[in-house]
């Protein structure tokens, strides 16, 4: 006789037979997001017989862009899988929403007993009414403790503010109530908006919260020549963000009479880094996405996820607006280490930046429910053929180059032979290098062709820059 799963169908647990029960997945999820959260079991019936799933490589996937696709406010429910009595069945595990209703398929289910009810429209009219403004950087995850705290992170904060706007926190140095008096705990838990800033590894908490930057060949993205993500404390995300910038365009030197150099970046420096704070502060960090910068031979992007705040346009930030941060507390906090001004002149200062470099004024457009940043490269320097930035090499197009100064030539295969990685990965480092190599073959796919150094080239500086 079958085993039967311990536990029983009730207000809080849900069993279904199969995957093919999709819709009444689906006004679960709403039911159990309208009244006090619960568990769904995929691969047991009704009864708690345990029937099992054959569970591809993306189902799991599917069944998350399933609900967030047809759920409003989109939920993200926790989903894996489970061996049961030698069964692999799923388990998706819905919080209590925040924010009431929550809608399924253009409907409202509440969950009354073991079964799931349509609401009626007192019934949704009463969910939105005991619906308490929700905010996001507030909340503190279940999952999370004091003991995730970075306490060196706070208190280099603590530093910085005291130097950067004269903040005196006066009182007990304590960790704990430093951290309360910056309203980032919530009935002793550090909330998102602390794991952000200070989080010992806020990713293992909040996996949305990087920043990935690409260096791409050309003008689409396409083929990256380098790319880097960063992880850590938002605070210390911009400074990394930088220096990948720096490494991959062209940067002059400005005397100025003074002991220390100027550097003089070709998009301008400060421009970049405004664009880069609002972006990891001013985010929507209920989108699975990451914050994005992209950097290609004849512009740099920078990528928000969420789109503006109600009341403001692209077109609006070129002129005087009002400012509405999305995470409040990330804002204060930003405000405190001059990060931001909180004034809503943050695009102001970019376009200025950018104008007084010579440069157009930057595109601000919502693309793909994200906010982009673009910045243009000077249309002289494109036009003279200045568009590619300072040759500069990753550590497989190193190798690259020393096989080819002792071999003289060399073909793909024997490049991939060497490296030992995969041939499309060869390819790729390749293509980036194109200002560096000469290829000989008849054609772009001859197998027998080879690629060589161009002449003229400083080889030991070239192979000795960073990457």
């Amino acid at each position: 006789m079958p085993k039967q799963f311990k536990l029983k169908e009730n207000e809080t647990t849900e069993f279904k037979s199969s995957l093919a029960e999709r819709k009444e997945i689906l006004e679960t999820v709403s039911a159990f997001s309208n009244t006090h959260g619960g568990t769904v079991y995929i691969g047991i019936d009704p009864s708690g017989e345990v029937l099992g799933l054959d569970i591809g490589g993306r189902t799991l996937e599917n069944i998350a862009n399933e609900i967030k696709q047809n759920t409003d406010p989109k939920v993200f429910p926790s989903i894996e899988t489970q061996r049961i009595n030698g069964k692999d069945v799923i388990k998706i595990s819905i919080p209590e929403f925040p924010v009431k209703p929550v809608w399924a398929s253009d409907k409202v289910f509440i969950r009354v007993g073991r079964s799931n009810q349509r609401a009626s429209a007192e019934k949704i009219r009463q969910l939105v009414r005991d619906s308490l403004p929700f905010l996001w950087d507030h909340e503190a995850p279940s999952q999370a403790f004091f003991s995730d705290v970075d306490s060196g992170r706070v208190r280099a904060f603590l530093r910085r503010a005291e130097e950067e706007r004269n903040t005196t926190f006066e009182g007990s140095r304590q960790i704990s109530q430093l951290l309360t008096r910056l309203h980032l705990l919530k009935k002793g838990k550090p909330t998102n908006a602390a794991l952000l800033l200070f989080g010992k590894d806020p990713q293992s908490h909040l996996i949305q919260a990087k920043l990935r930057c690409g260096r791409f060949a050309g003008t689409k993205p396409i083929d990256f020549i380098d790319m880097k993500v960063f992880e850590g404390s938002i605070i210390e995300q911009v400074p990394e963000a930088l220096n990948f910038i720096r490494k991959h365009i062209n940067v002059g030197v400005k005397m100025t009479g003074e002991p220390e150099r100027e550097d003089v970046w070709e998009y301008p420096k400060e421009a970049l880094r405004e664009a880069i704070v609002n972006a990891v502060c001013h985010r929507d960090y209920e989108d699975p996405g990451n914050v994005q910068i992209r950097i290609f031979d004849d512009r740099l992007e920078v990528w928000s996820p969420g789109t503006l705040p109600p009341g403001i346009t692209a077109e609006s930030l070129k002129h005087e607006h009002e400012s509405k941060p999305r995470n409040g507390l990330v804002a204060d906090c930003f405000y405190l280490i001059k990060y931001i001004e909180q004034w809503g002149t943050g695009t102001n200062r970019i376009i200025d930046l950018c104008k007084e470099a010579g440069l157009s004024v930057p595109e601000f457009a919502v693309k793909s429910e994200s906010f982009v940043v673009t910045f243009k490269r000077s249309k002289t320097a494109v036009a003279r053929g200045k568009a590619a930035p300072p040759i500069r090499l990753n550590e497989t197009q190193k190798k690259i180059v020393s096989y080819l100064k002792k071999h003289g030539q060399a073909r793909t295969s024997e490049l991939q032979e060497y490296l030992g990685i995969a041939l499309r990965v060869v390819r790729r480092n390749l293509k980036g290098m194109s200002e560096i190599l000469v290829w000989s073959g008849k054609s772009a796919t001859d197998p027998t062709g080879t690629y060589s150094l161009k002449e003229g080239l400083q080889l030991d500086k070239l192979i000795g820059r960073s990457e």
